[in-house]
């Protein structure tokens, strides 16, 4: 994905030498690529709201760690439950 963003990033800028406003498309490439872009996980921008957040991420809001935190606590009193332990 890098790769083409520099890529397209580079053809813009060259075109720009003789129209100005794809040196304005080139940046604002640049800018949603290191503001959207960049985050690793495959999408290009982050999910808002409506789910559970990957194993790992820390939630955006303290609400939402209270939501997931007991929806955990869900899950292991209902996993204990239905193993016996």
């Amino acid at each position: 994905m890098g790769t083409l963003i520099v890529s397209a990033t580079v053809v813009l800028v060259v075109m720009g030498f003789n129209d100005n406003v794809l040196w304005l498309a080139a940046a604002g490439l640049v800018f949603v690529y290191f503001r959207y872009g960049r985050t690793g996980s495959g999408s290009a921008a982050p999910s808002s709201g409506g789910g559970t957040p990957a194993a790992g991420s820390a939630p955006a809001t303290y609400r939402a760690y209270r939501q997931r935190r007991d929806q955990q606590a869900r899950w292991e009193r209902r996993y204990r439950r239905e193993r016996g332990q």
